[in-house]
């Protein structure tokens, strides 16, 4: 079996806000091979400059494209086409955006090797421990804490017995930090789980009084209270804090991770398969799992990636919960005919060859805005 064709399709929905949510748009890979099968993946970067990395022609032997270098191999043999990709792509940029192009192809040659195989990704990858795991809704706060009670309030409603709230307005004052948590911890009830995301908005004593205050509201974690790259702030902070410390979202592959891991900076690491892929999310669990510390995803995207966020942490011995990204955005809810959001605050592991979604094509078709092959 050979590689005949890799197809890039940048999607994007008609109504785009200026807010931090990656359910907007998406960069779809399509892996096709000469036997008829194909594999998807999805990147969550900036869908052009995903495109860019792999449509790049031929430069010189550690600067090229990625569909260059994979067109005629044999799509299964996944860690040897991760390490060409890595090598010949030196040049580029070794921590940022080849790395997510590198992620979405490989999500992509996983599921074509679960369909060849006629076997979940799951089971490729050593087999789940978790058939369903807990979610918490994913959704950014309210204006106001008085907003954001709604808001927990809805999702309570709906069978979340979790929330996490995240990022905009927090950061512009105390009084409005300590009010946000407080109407999220109103909305959700004394007995539920809420989770602070803070957007990477404060330096460490800052996010250290924080912690201190969101204590109080008995938070199970704070979220990306530093700058990703302060690494001995993260260190310093962990050592420090009451509440747990978690963060991880923006690294991508298994070298953007290793100061965080070697460090013990954090709690809890946050895995985006999006900007991983298969193949490095694997190596950083285990590396994540022998330091005794606490593993989850990270999605913000399309059913795509919380399919391979699925797959992927159901293999991971101590998965305690899973973020289910709750936008209200057609990407979300609309480009797979399968529906991957959980039902009474728990979300199952699907069990098809790879990853055991199928594009709607329609609407890849209402969103495309651009594609090569």
């Amino acid at each position: 079996m050979k590689i005949t064709e890799i197809v890039c399709q940048i999607l994007r929905i008609k109504n785009v806000e200026a807010k931090t949510a990656s359910s907007q748009d998406s960069v779809l890979v399509r892996v096709r091979t000469d036997t008829g099968l194909e594999g998807i993946g999805e990147a969550d970067s900036s869908p052009e400059m995903v495109k860019a990395v792999i449509d790049a022609p031929f430069s010189h032997n550690i600067a090229t494209g990625l569909r260059h270098l994979l067109i005629g191999e044999n799509p299964l043999d996944t860690e040897r086409l991760w390490w060409k990709m890595y090598r010949k792509t030196m040049y580029c940029g070794r921590r940022s955006v080849p790395i997510t192009a590198m992620a979405a192809i490989d999500m992509a040659l996983w599921d074509l090797k679960g369909k060849h195989f006629g076997e979940p990704i799951h089971r490729l990858l050593g087999g789940k421990h978790h058939d369903r795991i807990l979610a918490y809704a994913s959704i950014l706060f309210g204006k106001d804490g008085k907003e954001t009670t709604a808001i927990a309030q809805r999702w309570r409603a709906a069978g979340y017995r979790a929330i996490k709230f995240g990022w905009e307005p927090m950061g512009q004052n105390e009084a409005l930090d300590i009010d946000l948590v407080r109407g999220a911890r109103e909305g959700l009830g004394a007995d539920g789980t809420v989770l602070i995301d803070a957007g990477c908005v404060w330096d460490a004593r800052t996010a250290l009084q924080r912690a201190h205050s969101f204590a109080d509201f008995k938070i199970g974690w704070l979220e990306e209270p530093l700058h990703p790259d302060d690494y001995d702030g993260y260190r310093w902070l962990r050592d420090r804090s009451p509440v747990p410390i978690a963060s991880g979202e923006e690294e991508c592959g298994r070298q953007s991770f290793r100061p965080l891991i070697d460090g013990r900076c954090l709690d809890v690491y946050q895995v985006d398969l999006s900007r991983n892929g298969f193949t490095d999310a694997t190596y950083i669990r285990q590396r994540v799992e022998e330091i005794g510390a606490r593993l989850c995803n990270h999605c913000y995207t399309s059913p795509v990636t919380v399919a391979a966020c699925l797959h992927w942490l159901s293999t991971c011995r101590d998965a305690f919960i899973f973020e289910d990204c709750v936008e209200d955005s057609p990407l979300r809810h609309e480009l797979t005919t399968e529906k991957v959001q959980a039902v009474d605050g728990w979300i199952t592991v699907p069990d098809g060859p790879g990853l055991g979604v199928t594009l709607n094509e329609d609407f890849v078709k209402s969103t495309l805005i651009s594609e090569s092959r």
